[in-house]
């Protein structure tokens, strides 16, 4: 398996929407992190956004 990359996201929420993203993650045994990218790839999906496997980002040209 390739090493995965990540990236920070820093953002300023409602207390409210974040105590509420804290209970949705524990109840789907999820980090808010990982509910939060759950949420973003289900809203690209619906809305027609793709989203490119994270190792073709990554990928150098070939140099022929």
């Amino acid at each position: 398996m390739a090493p995965s990359k990540t990236a920070t996201l820093n953002l300023r929420i409602d207390p409210v929407l974040k105590e509420a993203a804290r209970i949705a993650a524990l109840r789907e045994h999820r980090s808010v992190a990982n509910l939060i990218e759950v949420l973003i790839r289900k809203h690209c999906e619906e809305q027609g956004i793709s989203i490119p496997e994270q190792q073709a980002l990554f990928e150098q040209p070939d140099h022929e």
